[in-house]
């Protein structure tokens, strides 16, 4: 979530500094060294199998949940710029999420499909402020129900302990967001997220739609993950897994990632091992996930070499 406010916000607020360049090429580095660190530690093994222990049947299954969790979201988002006051029918929002997964999964900052959907939306609509802060809430929404949910079954784990360090770094890292955003923002500025807040995600008519959407896609997300845990052979109970689930997607959240991979990966591997279930394993599980997800993601390239050549022939018209 915060990588997507550090890099939607300054597209409407100033141009980009030195300072918030170099932050960006350090996430990104910070990712690859969590990726090198695995390699260095459990071994390149873990990615190699989770290409491997992929079949047919778990792409299927990543293609029909990732139609079920795209829609799930994009009428999330849909609701959101509603109460902002921008029109987005849910056909098109889920052809622009479509490609804003697809991109996220395949560029290196993981979030650039979600700030090239926001600022065409925007423009479009004649509001690009309106558009960008459109795509912060409904992903803050989803980041919310992400974490509520850990609060909720982390007690549950035996790896509560690695379970709790992630949960304490992603609220460390907000809450510093925050700060710097309300230290450095104009008064006007904040007073007006707020009221952004307010309108589009906390009014009545807004949050029970919003959790609902939230809740559907997260079920969706930790669906997935289970396949992939089972397709890695992970045999034990979805009571044991479900907190690694829970935990590793919100690492996903964090915003030192390549492309998505690196805290997910991570988390994942400790909290196998601190549950007893063996760091491969989970490395494995972790990679199968992420292909799985990058298969789910695929209907978006098509949507973006569909708009390509519709923009060819009409420039050629």
């Amino acid at each position: 979530m915060t990588a997507v406010l550090d890099r939607l916000v300054p597209v409407v607020e100033a141009p980009a500094a030195d300072p918030k360049r170099l932050w960006a090429w350090a996430k990104l580095l910070v990712g690859v060294g969590i990726v090198a660190a695995l390699v260095w530690k459990v071994g390149a093994d873990g990615f190699v199998d989770g290409l491997r222990v992929i079949s047919a049947a778990e792409v299927a299954a990543a293609l029909a949940i990732g139609l079920a969790t795209t829609v799930l979201c994009a009428w999330r988002w849909s609701l959101v710029a509603r109460r902002l006051g921008l029109r987005l029918p849910l056909p098109r929002a889920v052809g622009d999420y479509y490609r804003a997964l697809f991109l996220n999964s395949v560029l290196p900052a993981g979030v650039l499909g979600d700030v090239q959907r926001a600022v065409r939306h925007g423009r479009e609509s004649g509001d690009l402020g309106a558009g960008v802060r459109a795509v912060v809430l409904e992903r803050m929404a989803g980041q919310a129900v992400v974490i509520a949910a850990g609060v909720v079954v982390l007690l549950m784990s035996p790896a509560r302990d690695v379970g709790l360090v992630v949960l304490a770094a992603a609220a460390v890292v907000v809450a510093g967001y925050l700060a710097a955003r309300r230290w450095t923002g104009t008064g006007s500025r904040w007073r007006r997220t707020i009221d952004d807040v307010r309108t589009g995600l906390l009014a009545r008519d807004a949050w029970p739609g919003v959790a609902l959407l939230s809740a559907l896609a997260l079920a969706g997300h930790g669906t997935l993950f289970v396949i992939a845990m089972r397709a890695a052979g992970a045999t034990q109970s979805l009571e044991q897994l479900l907190p690694i689930v829970v935990v590793a997607l919100l690492a996903m959240g964090l915003p030192v990632n390549v492309g998505g991979w690196g805290p997910r990966e991570g988390v994942t591997a400790l909290m196998f091992a601190a549950a007893g279930l063996g760091a491969a394993q989970g490395l494995t599980a972790a990679v199968a996930y992420g292909l799985l997800g990058l298969v789910a993601s695929l209907p978006g390239a098509l949507l973006l070499v569909r708009r390509g050549s519709t923009g060819s022939r009409e420039m050629v018209a």
